[in-house]
C-alpha cells in the first residue's frame, strides 16, 4: 500500500511477557508530572526539546525534555522539570494545543470556547508580546493544527469543536479569522495536517472530510469503518502519514480504521482497545501506530508488513484511569500521555 517511510526502525529493544510469546519493548516511565485535575492534552514543541502540557485545572505548563542517555532498566520516575507555569491560562479547562511548524508559536483551545494564540521565545521558553484571544467558537475547541502557508511564509491556525461544527481558518500574523468552513453535522472531534495546504477532521457525525485550502473547501468525504450494516462511530481521533496515502481514524466503539487515500478505499478495521480511542499517531518513522484509548491503554502497533494482514498490537504503556492522548517525540522513540488519573507521564527505551 505505502512505500517504506524514510528514517531507521527503532532497535527492537524488548522484554518477554507479553500472551503470545512474542518478545515487546519495555517502555519505562521516565518522569510524570502530577496535576490537580485531568490532563487532558500535551505536545512535543518541533525542535524537541520541551513539551507543553495543558489540564483541567486551567493551567499551561512548559516541560524540559530530559536526556534519556543515562536511562537504566532500574530507573526510578521523577518530576519534570517546569520551565514556564501559568495558572488560569483559561477560564476552562484546557482541551487542545498546539505548536506552529517553526516553534515560534503556540495555541490553546478551552471548554470556555476561545482560542489563545501566544508567541513562544524557545531561548526564554518565555511567551512573548502580549496574547491573542479568538472568540469565534461558540462551543468547546476540541482540536488545532498549524499550516504553513509558504506563499508568504506564515502560519495559519485550523480550529474546531462543539457548537456550530464550523471549522475556522486563523492567520496568525494578524490574529484574523478569515474562513469558516461548512459541512460536518457534529462536534469536530479531531483535526490533523501532514504538511501543505491538506488537512482532515473527524466528527461526532462519524465521517472525516479532507480539506485544501487553495480551493477554500472540503475535497472528500469518507465514514470509515462503516458497513452497510453498521454506520460507523464518531471519528475521536485521526491521523496521515507523512506520504499522504494511509488514514488512520480510532472511533469511540473501540475501532482503529485504515484508510487507503488514493485508492478510496478501507485496508481493515481493527480494534487495538476495549473503549474509545481518543489519540492515534504515527512514529516519527511511520513504522507504528501509538493509540490512547478510554481503556487506560498505550497500544503500539507494526506497520511494517501487509496492512491487509492482522496488525501486530502490543500495550507499551499503562495509567489508572482513562488515556486522553498519546504524542511521539519528533525525532526519538519515546512518547508522553496524558490521563484523566491527572498525570503526564513521559515514556522512553532504556538504551541498548
Amino acid at each position: 500500500v505505502r512505500d517504506a517511510a524514510c528514517g531507521r526502525r527503532p532497535p527492537a529493544r524488548t522484554a518477554t511477557g507479553s500472551k503470545d510469546g512474542e518478545a515487546k519493548p519495555r517502555f519505562l516511565a521516565v518522569t510524570t508530572l502530577e496535576d490537580v485535575q485531568a490532563v487532558r492534552c500535551a505536545e512535543f514543541h518541533p525542535s524537541g526539546r520541551f513539551y507543553a502540557v495543558g489540564s483541567n485545572s486551567k493551567t499551561l505548563r512548559i516541560c524540559s525534555y530530559p536526556k534519556l542517555s543515562e536511562l537504566r532498566e532500574d530507573h526510578t520516575t521523577y518530576q519534570p522539570t517546569v520551565l514556564f507555569k501559568r495558572t488560569k491560562h483559561h477560564k476552562g479547562s484546557i482541551y487542545c494545543l498546539a505548536w506552529s511548524p517553526m516553534g515560534d508559536l503556540i495555541a490553546t483551545g478551552s471548554n470556555d470556547k476561545t482560542v489563545k494564540l501566544m508567541k513562544f521565545n524557545a531561548d526564554s521558553c518565555n511567551m512573548d508580546g502580549q496574547e491573542i484571544e479568538l472568540t469565534m467558537h461558540d462551543g468547546t475547541v476540541r482540536d488545532m493544527c498549524f499550516i504553513e502557508d509558504s506563499s508568504n511564509k506564515s502560519s495559519l491556525l485550523i480550529s474546531g469543536g462543539a457548537g456550530d461544527c464550523k471549522i475556522y481558518v486563523t492567520d496568525c500574523a494578524t490574529g484574523t479569522p478569515f474562513q469558516a468552513l461548512s459541512g460536518h453535522t457534529g462536534h469536530i472531534l479531531s483535526l490533523y495536517t501532514w504538511g501543505g495546504a491538506m488537512f482532515v477532521s473527524g466528527s461526532q457525525d462519524r465521517t472525516v472530510r479532507f480539506w485544501d485550502l487553495r480551493t477554500r473547501g472540503c475535497v472528500n468525504v469518507i465514514t470509515p469503518a462503516a458497513t452497510p450494516t453498521k454506520p460507523g462511530a464518531p471519528v475521536a481521533s485521526l491521523c496521515v502519514d507523512p506520504s499522504g496515502r494511509l488514514l488512520v481514524t480510532g472511533h469511540e466503539d473501540s475501532v482503529c480504521s485504515l484508510y487507503d487515500v488514493r485508492g478510496s478505499r478501507c485496508i481493515q478495521a481493527f480494534r487495538p482497545h476495549s473503549s474509545d480511542v481518543r489519540s492515534i499517531r504515527f512514529s516519527p518513522s511511520a513504522y507504528y501506530l501509538l493509540t490512547a484509548g478510554y481503556d487506560n491503554k498505550l497500544v503500539l502497533t507494526d506497520l511494517q508488513g501487509d496492512l491487509t494482514l492482522p496488525l501486530p498490537s502490543v500495550v507499551v504503556a499503562e495509567h489508572q484511569d482513562k488515556v486522553i492522548s498519546g504524542r511521539w517525540h519528533p525525532s526519538d522513540f519515546s512518547f508522553i500521555s496524558t490521563s484523566a488519573d491527572k498525570m503526564c507521564t513521559l515514556w522512553a527505551l532504556p538504551p541498548v
